[in-house]
């Protein structure tokens, strides 16, 4: 293992901002700073939503500018979206949002030909709209598509631009819904039955595979000292968030927090049960042959839409009345989709109390207390569903990102499941992608090594369970009436979390780990 120690910059994108973070990892220390912030603004133009994808890379230049002499980039980010070039390379017009509305009505199409529990089987993949498979379905007959000879996923674009080398980063693959978990390669059968052209994509890369040098001209542009590499990290901000997670074995369960929670297992095999499926459980590959088996919560979104709607009041005492506030009194279903859109979040959550025959909450304080709680019961329940699906038992669970800032919710969530919770790091997307890259060079050893070096660097913090679990089963109890439970063919419950709702980033909405 190399000595010394080792800068790295690590290009970390949300759907509303970008950041690049210099990680400086040695054999017993690793620190993070911020080199540069910017925005990640999208566009609606009259053909649809559309990503500003020169302005973002415009961003990871000035970062990398700010950054100073640094050994190795890496770049991830959110999930699904992609460019398309045509044969010289060029891009084929800005990326589609994958929140346009382009595949509103393509997953019934796609149905007919693969039906839906033959597709998770193949791909163990939840459903989500905006999947690239039914981006794909929908683009096809579009002049922009026939042009296309390469598609690019977002992060595997920009560093094509840094280097002018193609790939096709493997996690971040895996939520294309075009890959198989269990083979870790692309699912051939089910884009034959579709018609999906596998030749798009560039050749499959691994975390900390080298993916170039940066060009002269990037160089120029940055001022750093050639040659610095590009290493492909675990480029879908979930899979390095968990990379991140300091967990010791592998009894462990983990909720990536932020605008949404992902709360899941890291197994060793994909989870690709009709039961599985009912449950809206997805398999998305991670670090080193390991699979991210995870259910999407709506996460602190609610809590964000609230605040907004207040005008923004003191978060800090709001929570410390919330902790005074009576436990337990209402709760909501933090999986309906219902509360997925913007707008009127105190009255929609009032009007779901009310409806499941529970008192209303009367003031900021108690709304914020049933938004923490309820959110703790999803957690709850997803976890003890992951391990009864899996067939794993955990003894801890680790909360990473930016919900580890709010001590309130990551207790009630150690009361919830009655394990002890440990709490950090904040920054875990960022972590991941710094350790793959220090990886690469030899400065740190394997997954284990990585987390390792996270729980001896970091401040962490533990949470153990208090009172009894059974007042939680009886909250869940009271839901069971009125929420859709289990369902029984995949609808579009919950996205998947993506650009701007990443785990460690302060409120951003979007989906798959946005």
């Amino acid at each position: 293992m190399s000595g010394g120690v080792g800068a790295y910059a690590a290009v970390d994108l949300g759907a509303s901002s970008g950041r690049v973070m210099v990680g400086r990892v040695g054999p017993r220390s690793l620190e993070l700073t911020e080199a540069h912030r910017f925005p990640n603004r999208p566009v609606r133009v009259p053909e649809g939503l559309r990503w500003d994808v020169l302005a973002l890379y415009g961003g990871v230049l000035d970062g990398l500018r700010a950054a100073g002499e640094v050994a190795s980039v890496g770049i991830d980010s959110w999930a699904v979206d992609h460019g398309l070039l045509d044969a010289d390379g060029a891009l084929l017009g800005n990326p589609v949002h994958y929140r346009d509305g382009r595949t509103d009505t393509v997953a019934e199409k796609v149905w007919a030909t693969v039906p839906a529990a033959e597709l998770y089987a193949a791909t163990g993949l939840q459903y989500a709209p905006f999947n690239t498979l039914y981006q794909l379905v929908a683009a096809r007959g579009s002049r922009q598509f026939a042009q296309a000879e390469r598609l690019l996923l977002m992060p595997d674009l920009l560093t094509y631009w840094l280097t002018g080398e193609q790939g096709t980063e493997l996690t971040n693959a895996s939520t294309t819904q075009l890959i198989d978990p269990r083979t870790r390669t692309w699912a051939h059968g089910v884009a034959e039955r579709l018609g999906i052209d596998l030749g798009l994509f560039a050749p499959l890369r691994r975390p900390g595979d080298p993916a170039g040098v940066l060009r002269p001209e990037v160089l120029e542009e940055t001022g750093l000292a050639g040659p610095v590499t590009v290493t492909a990290v675990a480029s879908h901000d979930t899979a390095s968030a968990v990379a991140a997670v300091p967990a010791h074995g592998e009894r462990f369960a983990y909720i990536c927090t932020g605008t949404w929670s992902l709360a899941g297992l890291e197994l060793d095999a994909p989870v690709l049960t009709e039961e599985s499926r009912a449950a809206n459980f997805t398999n998305e590959l991670g670090l080193d042959g390991t699979v991210r088996y995870l259910r999407n919560i709506m996460g602190l979104w609610l809590l964000q839409e609230c605040l907004r709607a207040w005008g923004e009041p003191d978060l800090g005492a709001l929570l410390r009345e919330a902790a005074g506030a009576q436990a337990l009194r209402s709760v909501v279903d933090a999986g309906d989709s219902a509360f997925l859109a913007p707008g009127r979040m105190p009255e929609r959550i009032a009007e779901a109390c009310r409806a499941t025959g529970q008192p209303v909450p009367d003031s900021p304080a108690t709304t914020v207390r049933c938004i923490l709680d309820s959110l703790a019961l999803a957690h709850r329940t997803a976890v003890e569903d992951a391990q009864r699906l899996a067939g794993r038992a955990v003894d801890v669970v680790h909360v990473v990102g930016g919900g580890t800032r709010n001590a309130l919710l990551c207790q009630l969530t150690a009361d919830a499941c009655g394990l002890p919770v440990v709490a950090g790091p904040t920054e875990a997307a960022a972590f991941g992608n710094v350790l793959v890259q220090a990886r690469a060079q030899g400065r740190v050893g394997d997954l284990s090594g990585m987390r390792r070096l996270l729980a001896a660097t970091q401040s962490l913090t533990r949470y153990e369970p208090r009172g009894d679990t059974r007042r939680w089963e009886a909250a869940r109890a009271r839901l069971a009436g009125t929420s859709p439970g289990l369902p029984q063919k995949p609808g579009p419950a919950l996205p998947c979390p993506t650009p701007d709702d990443r785990p460690d980033e302060e409120p951003r909405c979007v989906s798959h780990c946005s």
